[in-house]
């Protein structure tokens, strides 16, 4: 076969994932147009201005003003590409069942464009089997084979926002294509902007391996979360237990307890393999167990709110509760799936006047109304709240100063790394609910 050479390639879906995929094959040369249904965002990729945490605006800029990478609403934009990389959103319905209604809808939108020779790559985490069984019967509509006229292959997105040492650039890529030719050009492809790209045999196993990644985080975070739950009952700190057990060289990786798990992976990806094991009369208790672990953790720092503040002899109703921190995770500004958020609706339906501070997130939509971050965090903010509850931990805070302060503080981070008498850790043992 005659080597492949892609020249020009659209990145469908500009987000997390899309959108550092798209300048990262932009800055080696390739033509790159996106496809975003936003049209803000459309209009700010192509003005150089980055609303994504792990590209910067000056990187944006420079391939865009190259001519490199451009931005679209309209499907029309990838009629020559050599190939086109999916990267569109994949939720659950409140059934937690899998909404593969994104990929259909784009799959629909390409067959107009699909042309001989042309690559097409999904990222979206999803079920084994959705490339084979909803992907490739919409694209063969157009009258093309797969295969012979057209090659398609899956690629998961490995994404971690806010990472400092890995990235979409230099995260190995696994690539599972229809057939090995669909499987080399997807190979050929990603090495032309990531290091290492290992291929398996098919597009379901490497929809599974996405799916083990993150069911191997769920269970482990779910697992420590409910051992720190344990460690309070039973006068033990989760912390120090953890530390201890790091020591071991072999056989162990640490996990850390949390007021639940965020992201748009972890808390979802999963129930999408469990989804697809019912098929096959099997349950996957591990992975309903972990969900329900994981489910209920905003609810007891929300008991564990209350137990604080009835220690001083204060009511939940009525009390200024101040929150630091609604990103799902530290020194990012995204809310998908927050746990945080559950928090905040929690503590706002037993009564508590509820407050934020987060230096990346300005805005957080809880439960129908929007709330707005306070404008900077200061000792005088601090100590007018009743009760400071740590539930993100960034960077950006003193810690220090917060302690200094605060009239009580629930941390559910280890953000403040020791016992005191108005401290009231997650999983520390000091006040046996």
């Amino acid at each position: 076969m005659e080597e492949w050479k892609p020249r020009s390639v659209g990145v469908i879906g500009l987000g997390y994932v899309g959108l550092p995929l798209a300048v990262g094959f932009a800055q080696v040369g390739l033509t790159v147009r996106g496809v975003e249904q936003n049209a803000e965002k459309v209009t700010r990729v192509n003005a150089g201005d980055s609303y994504i945490d792990d590209v910067t605006s000056a990187r944006l800029q420079a391939v865009v003003a190259s001519g490199e990478l451009t931005a679209s609403t309209q499907f029309s934009a990838l009629n020559d590409c050599d190939a086109v990389v999916v990267c569109v959103p994949t939720p659950l319905t409140v059934n937690k069942a899998p909404d593969v209604s994104y990929i259909e809808n784009v799959s629909r939108a390409l067959v107009p464009y699909l042309h001989k020779g042309e690559l097409v790559v999904l990222e979206s985490t999803t079920y084994p089997g959705t490339t084979d069984e909803v992907m490739l019967p919409i694209l063969e509509s157009s009258g093309l084979k797969a295969g012979a006229d057209f090659y398609l292959a899956f690629s998961p997105e490995r994404v971690d926002p806010g990472n400092a040492h890995y990235n979409t650039l230099n995260t190995p890529k696994v690539v599972g294509g229809l057939d090995a030719v669909s499987t080399e050009r997807a190979c050929m492809l990603y090495a032309l902007v990531v290091p290492q790209v290992y291929s398996v045999s098919s597009c379901r196993a490497a929809e599974m391996t996405k799916l083990l990644e993150n069911t191997f985080r769920l269970v482990n975070v779910s697992l420590v979360n409910e051992l720190a739950v344990l460690c309070e009952k039973m006068g033990m700190d989760i912390w120090e237990v953890i530390e201890a057990a790091t020591t071991k060289p072999y056989g162990f990786m640490p996990f850390y307890p949390g007021p639940g798990i965020g992201g748009h992976c972890i808390p979802i990806d999963p129930f999408y393999l469990s989804w697809k094991a019912k098929e096959y009369d099997i349950d996957l208790e591990f992975v309903e167990t972990a969900g329900k672990v994981n489910d209920a953790m905003p609810g007891y720092v929300v008991d564990k709110i209350a137990f604080a503040l009835n220690s001083v002899g204060r009511a939940m109703r009525g009390a200024c509760v101040l929150v630091l921190g609604v990103a799902y995770k530290k020194d990012i500004s995204d809310l998908r799936e927050s746990p945080a958020l559950k928090v905040l609706e929690k503590l706002q339906r037993w009564g508590a006047h509820v407050s934020y501070f987060d230096s990346h997130v300005t805005e957080a939509r809880v439960a129908g109304v929007t709330l707005r971050s306070l404008p900077h965090l200061d000792a005088e903010v601090v100590h007018s709240a009743d009760c400071v509850v740590i539930l993100t931990d960034h960077s950006s805070v003193d810690y220090a100063m917060v302690e200094d302060n605060a009239r009580l503080i629930v941390d559910t981070r280890n953000a403040i790394k020791h016992k005191g008498p108005k401290v009231f850790r997650l999983g520390d043992g000091t006040d046996r609910q």
